[in-house]
Parts: C-alpha cells; sequence; structure tokens
C-alpha cells in the first residue's frame, strides 16, 4: 500500500494532531498534499465548533 499524503493529512487532524507535525520535508509536493489534508478536516472540525 503505498502513502497517501492527503489522507494521512485528513487522519492527523482528525486525530488532533497539529499540523507543524507535518512528516514531510517543506517545499515538497507530498508537504503539501498532507497540507491539504489536515486544513480541509481542521476547517470542518472548526466550523462545527463555532456553529454550538
Amino acid at each position: 500500500m503505498s502513502k497517501n499524503p492527503f489522507e494521512e493529512g485528513r487522519r492527523a487532524a482528525r486525530e488532533l494532531i497539529p499540523a507543524k507535525a507535518n512528516p514531510y520535508q517543506a517545499g515538497t509536493d507530498a508537504h503539501a498534499r498532507w497540507a491539504e489534508g489536515h486544513e480541509q478536516v481542521a476547517t470542518a472540525v472548526e466550523a462545527g465548533e463555532s456553529e454550538g
């Protein structure tokens, strides 16, 4: 099974792992994809918290 940085980032955000814990080297495509996945979930979580 190959790694999917986007899905890894989504999973990290669901597990409340901070974005600064991105395991990929800054400037790489994998780093950017991980950050995108993390941001997608983190934004949804924050939106849900502000509605309640």
